[in-house]
């Protein structure tokens, strides 16, 4: 077996003739970016949420909660644990999220918005042994996963390694081959479970998913996986993607360093792999532990995957419930300021968490005394209630996603710290941020990279019309401006951009900037504020758009 692991590259190409690096591409519309896990929401929810917020905010995809039916279980005060979506019982798209008509609803009005769907995938093992058996899922299959027998697949115990628990984590085979917490252990290497595996994520792809979260990816042979997800069809071009398309994947392979004997470094031929040190080391920074100027080279010069190979993210499901030491909603000044960093810095596939309340690990979603998940409550001010914490829905999140596809493909630039927990940089010409971790306020003059003008800072609020509905930069002719924080500041970060449309007519350049407002005691006049360059240095605006802007256009 370690031999086919060593091989699995090119096991993969030979059964397939398909490329690997495909399978990095998430497949995002153009000018969106960014995976937002909507934990446990319902599918009609979400297809709402793609129509009304996740679509007209620029967020490329959702993390969808597994979609296959699953082993209903109570705890003892008859609630329903969010984990038992965990616990798969057969391949029918039937959960507390909904139905599988419900499921194709949603995949069809979350792609026309232009946000893509990658479903969390559980192939590793089925549900455990459960106290009173048969076991009833939520599509009502029934199980006795005792005996292996689960019929709605049909799993039995050839479909099974042997059992066996996972006693030491110095040992790959048994972190491969045996159960991880009592769930029972599938083979990978059965052709009987390769076929249902296949059949399960090709009806997902007919469906118009995008690609997939793997859990427990780090529990399977990658030469197993690469059999399987090499037998994928190409996603459906019916859905507005690219003939040839193939399934985004994201590993989930828990991974803390040298230590592991089970690494990161053995799934990325494959796709994405969940890069947990990214957690860790913002968690740290922005929690104070370390210094924010360390972070001037962070990704792989610290050990990080390549960051093409990277899924990343500031927490997730599993460790936002541990004592990891994790940045969460519950501290939510550090929490803003890591998100942030996370999207400004040009640096692996974002995933950002949208939560539910919880005050123990146990605890499920909102739902009523019967356990059907209840819809997030909309307030006016575009936040969640009834229990939905919705962090994308926080203004300083969606305005950062909205940075981070301006500021795409650009460079990082300008890095300036003040020995400590003071930083900032620039990507490109377009936009430029600031953080203040420090005990005492921020107030320095530094070098944004932006052309002159004046900026809406969109952490503190927003743009609206010639107006700041938040805090105002000025970025100078020479690209400086003063830049100031509060030690007490609400976010502890300032972000400002520009928006740029550029065209050539003759001799000059016209570009104008809807992130301005003005520049000095000029106001922008008519519905964008137009720049002039002749020759293309010296920006400085020109009066009007008048016809210029429709001579260029």
């Amino acid at each position: 077996m370690k031999l086919l692991v060593r091989l699995a590259p090119i096991l993969l190409l030979a059964l397939t003739g398909r490329p690997v690096a495909a399978q990095h591409d998430p497949h995002f519309v153009r000018g969106h970016s960014t995976i937002v896990h909507l934990f446990e929401w319902k599918w009609s929810d979400i297809a709402d949420e793609c129509e009304r917020f996740l679509g007209p905010k620029g967020y490329g995809g959702v993390q969808l909660s597994p979609v296959n039916e699953n082993i209903v279980i109570r705890l003892a005060d008859g609630s329903r644990p969010w984990w038992e979506r965990y616990q798969p019982i057969s391949f029918k798209l039937d959960t507390r999220s909904g139905s599988e008509a419900e499921f194709a609803d949603m995949s069809r009005r979350c792609n026309a918005a232009g946000v893509r769907l990658y479903v969390d995938i559980i192939i590793n093992h089925m549900g455990a042994t459960q106290p009173v058996e048969p076991a009833i899922g939520t599509g009502s299959s029934t199980a006795i996963p005792s005996d292996r027998q689960f019929p709605a697949v049909p799993f039995g115990w050839p479909d099974f390694n042997p059992p066996c628990a996972i006693n030491d984590w110095g040992n790959a085979e048994q972190i491969r081959n045996c159960e991880l917490v009592g769930l029972h252990d599938l083979n990978q290497a059965v052709p009987w479970v390769r076929d249902r595996v296949v059949d399960f994520l090709n009806h997902l792809i007919e469906l118009g998913v995008a690609g997939f979260r793997v859990d427990a990816a780090k529990h399977m042979w990658p030469a197993d996986l690469a059999v399987i997800f090499g037998r994928l069809n190409n996603l459906n071009t019916a859905y507005g993607f690219a003939p040839g398309s193939r399934a985004f994947l994201a590993q989930e392979v828990i991974d803390m360093g040298a230590h592991e004997v089970v690494r990161k470094f053995e799934y990325t031929f494959l796709g994405t792999v969940t890069e947990f040190m990214f957690s860790h080391y913002l968690g740290r920074a922005f929690g104070g532990n370390d210094a924010l100027r360390w972070l001037s080279n962070f990704g792989e010069a610290w050990g990080l995957l390549a960051s093409r190979d990277a899924f990343v993210f500031v927490d997730n499901h599993d460790n936002q419930r541990g004592n990891y030491g994790i940045l969460t909603y519950k501290q939510p000044k550090p929490y803003k300021m890591a998100t942030a960093f996370a999207a400004a810095y040009p640096y692996g596939q974002l995933r950002i968490m949208s939560s539910f309340a919880f005050t123990d690990f146990d605890q499920g979603p909102p739902s009523d005394a019967q356990g059907n998940l209840l819809s997030p409550i909309i307030n006016p001010d575009k936040t969640c209630g009834g229990g939905w914490v919705c962090e994308h829905r926080w203004r300083q999140m969606y305005s950062m996603i909205h940075f981070r596809n301006l500021a795409w493909g650009t460079p990082l630039q300008h890095w300036w710290d003040n020995g400590n927990n003071q930083i900032a940089f620039a990507r490109g010409n377009v936009g430029f941020v600031a953080f203040n971790n420090e005990p005492f306020d921020m107030n320095v003059i530094l070098q944004t990279g932006l052309p002159a003008g004046i900026y809406c800072d969109v952490i503190s609020g927003a743009r609206e019309g010639e107006t700041c509905t938040g805090l105002q930069v000025i970025v100078e002719p020479n690209g400086f401006a003063s830049i100031s924080i509060r030690a007490n500041a609400e976010d502890g970060v300032i972000a400002i951009h520009s928006e740029r449309d550029d065209c050539f007519d003759e001799n000059f350049l016209l570009t104008w900037y809807t992130g301005t407002v003005g520049y000095r005691s000029l106001k922008q006049t008519g519905g964008k504020a137009l720049w002039q360059t002749k020759p293309l240095q010296n920006i400085q605006p020109y009066s009007t758009p008048g016809n210029h802007a429709q001579r260029c256009r």
